[in-house]
């Protein structure tokens, strides 16, 4: 069965191509991927997969699912992204996890008429956040994991990588506001919202010197007011601010609250402080689902690093990690140089190495799905590490 999931995959393989130059091809941002979704639902909606769109507020997300005539458990879900960055594009190279996940979940689906079990695709738009970013979010708080058992993704990279640590975000706003006057002709009137906005800056960077060292906290101004001739009324900057765990994460937004707040009482001025987008958690490792997956990529001649990579950022895939057990292994499409979020690893993920992953993770990552189907022994395992984890 195993060696058949290979076969479907290879025969199909100028059809996942297609599916991830074309999304490639059209980026587009979070939430707004209209052309991406699309293609995903109608090719799973082709292959036997019944599909709700317009997910938990998000109308580019859905969820796919194929069950078998002898049962549906157990369920082994896909995470599907597929939005771009502004200006680089695929620079994060979505159109291969969105393309991966589909190939990998279709080709598993193949074998339900000779196992039990139900195979799902979670499309989960704005992974790279923005407004109303991080479905994945949205998709736990309204319980939309619940009774599912795993779920996989993967990522492309310079390296072949086991899941990594990634580090909880919030994502804050936060506004000033002041009293307009003259700048010159009476400003003992006025109320200087920018003032209260540049003593939160300062005070930010004070605060850096007595946090951990896994805290980042950083922001830019989206509005510093009118004119020069006019006192700023009104400023607003928008922040990350990350840690190891949301706990700590949380912790430090307290402190950053209590800075804006008194930036505003030395200004005369009042703040307010609110989310933009879903918080994002850390991931939660399952070394457990992780070594399985590096076992099954060694039958296909990959040799996965199990060492940490240089550098952390935030995924939604954490906040999924936090409910049932989660992997999120790296693929190579490039040399180990070439960094994420940049126009050359745009290039790479449209490259002919980008389409290879595409086939290479597929095949992968299906028949990980495959050995969790039809060894109960290795899901149990793995569903006690991750409960040991957490």
């Amino acid at each position: 069965m195993k060696e058949s999931i290979v076969k479907f995959i290879d025969s199909n393989k100028d059809k996942f191509i297609e599916i991830s130059q074309a999304i490639h091809s059209h980026p587009e941002l979070g939430n707004q991927e209209f052309f991406a979704s699309n293609l995903l639902v109608e090719t799973l909606k082709a292959n036997g997969f019944e599909v709700i769109q317009d997910v938990a507020g998000h109308k580019t997300g859905f969820i796919a699912r194929k069950k078998s005539p002898l049962g549906d458990k157990p369920k082994i879900s896909f995470l599907a992204e597929y939005d771009a960055l502004p200006k680089i594009g695929h620079g994060c190279g979505h159109n291969i996890i969105g393309s991966i996940s589909t190939a990998a979940a279709i080709a598993l689906g193949e074998t339900l008429d000779s196992v039990a079990g139900e195979v799902l695709v979670y499309g989960c738009p704005a992974e790279e956040g923005g407004e109303n970013g991080s479905s994945k979010g949205s998709f736990v708080r309204e319980n939309l994991f619940d009774g599912v058992d795993v779920a996989m993704i993967i990522h492309p990279s310079g390296e072949n990588m086991v899941t990594g640590k990634s580090l909880a975000v919030s994502p804050l706003d936060f506004e000033f506001f002041g009293k307009p006057a003259h700048a010159a002709g009476c400003p003992e009137k006025g109320r200087n919202a920018l003032d209260a906005l540049l003593h939160f800056f300062n005070g930010i960077a004070t605060l850096r010197q007595h946090v951990t060292s896994d805290v980042r906290i950083h922001g830019i101004i989206t509005h510093g007011g009118d004119a020069p001739n006019i006192i700023p009324e009104y400023t607003k900057a928008r922040f990350f601010i990350r840690a190891e765990t949301k706990e700590r994460c949380n912790e430090v937004v307290e402190r950053v609250k209590e800075i804006a707040k008194g930036a505003a009482i030395i200004t005369g001025c009042k703040e307010k402080v609110s989310s933009f987008q879903n918080m994002v958690d850390n991931i939660v490792p399952t070394p457990e689902f992780d070594k399985l997956y590096v076992e099954v990529a060694k039958e296909f001649g990959i040799d996965v690093i199990a060492d940490e990579r240089d550098g952390r950022g935030s995924s939604d895939v954490g906040n999924v990690s936090h409910v049932i057990p989660t992997i999120q292994p790296y693929i190579k499409i490039c040399g180990h140089n070439v960094v994420g979020h940049s126009q050359e690893f745009c290039s790479a993920a449209g490259s002919s190495e980008g389409d290879k992953a595409v086939i290479l993770g597929a095949k992968i990552l299906a028949n990980v799905g495959y050995e969790l189907l039809t060894s109960p022994e290795k899901l149990e395992i793995i569903k006690k590490d991750f409960k040991n984890r957490k």
